[in-house]
């Protein structure tokens, strides 16, 4: 399998779709409401179904973990994991960002990631072994050293809100001991932003493997690390992922585990 000629493909597929959503994007759009503060417009599931279509074609044999559900078809060995469009809300509300999110997973590891932000039009990239690109140059994760040093990026949760206290604390330690904490609105965003050096850490719960397949990926084809709340490997389904440079991850997972676990 040459997943240098399946990753072009996949972008050339995230511009054409983010093409579409970008023509719809100044329309009157009709917002369907899957659950607190979760929305879906037809250009999600539009997009969505361009984007089937297509990787269908690309690698037949595959199927698909795909956030409108288009196709619940499930692949022997291969399985993408797509999100049409990550950030929603901020799509609806015309602020940015907002991406594509394509993985493609063998078994159960990732083997390639796309994130395309279509608001700067920045496509982050990635396959097995390649090291991870951003519009065709090379990118790595930042060489800050300590959390004090370090702008950090999280997400609030859209309707777990259980562990909404221990999150706050988690807060206020970071915006206390950091550069500063931002809240984009786009998971894959994020992760795209921690392999390119913009973020140093990023942390996240109430999160689904369509929000993180991808750009986790590409963190750690760029030279970052990645694992759940607990320091162990279940952050594509576990609902919960930590990213960060490979120099502050274990400051930052230690405080992470520490709080949220207790």
């Amino acid at each position: 399998m040459n997943l240098e000629n399946i990753c072009k493909q996949v972008i050339e597929l995230t511009k054409s779709v983010g093409q579409f959503i970008l023509n719809e994007k100044d329309k009157n759009l009709t917002i369907e409401v899957k659950g607190i503060h979760d929305f879906v417009t037809y250009v999600d599931k539009t997009a969505e179904q361009k984007l089937v279509d297509k990787l269908v074609q690309i690698l037949p044999e595959a199927g698909f973990i795909a956030e409108e559900g288009t196709s619940v078809k499930k692949g022997d060995m291969y399985n993408w994991i797509i999100d049409p469009l990550d950030g929603t809300t901020n799509f609806i509300h015309g602020l940015s960002p907002y991406a594509i999110s394509i993985a493609l997973m063998e078994n159960d590891k990732v083997i390639l990631g796309v994130v395309h932000e279509l608001s700067l039009n920045e496509c982050f990239y990635a396959w097995e072994n390649s090291g991870a690109y951003l519009n065709g140059k090379k990118i790595k994760v930042s060489e800050i050293g300590k959390v004090k040093d370090s702008l950090i990026a999280t997400g609030f949760p859209y309707y777990d809100y259980d562990r909404i206290k221990p999150f706050m604390t988690t807060l206020e330690h970071f915006m206390a001991n950091s550069h500063g904490v931002r809240r984009l609105g786009s998971a894959a965003t994020d992760l795209a932003y921690v392999a390119c050096g913009r973020f140093e850490a990023f942390y996240e719960y109430s999160l689904s493997p369509w929000d993180v397949a991808a750009g986790a990926f590409i963190v750690q084809q760029a030279g970052g690390l990645i694992s759940d709340f607990r320091g162990e490997n279940n952050y594509i389904f576990g609902k919960e992922i930590i990213a960060c440079n490979n120099k502050v991850f274990n400051e930052f997972l230690d405080t992470v585990k520490t709080i949220m676990n207790n």
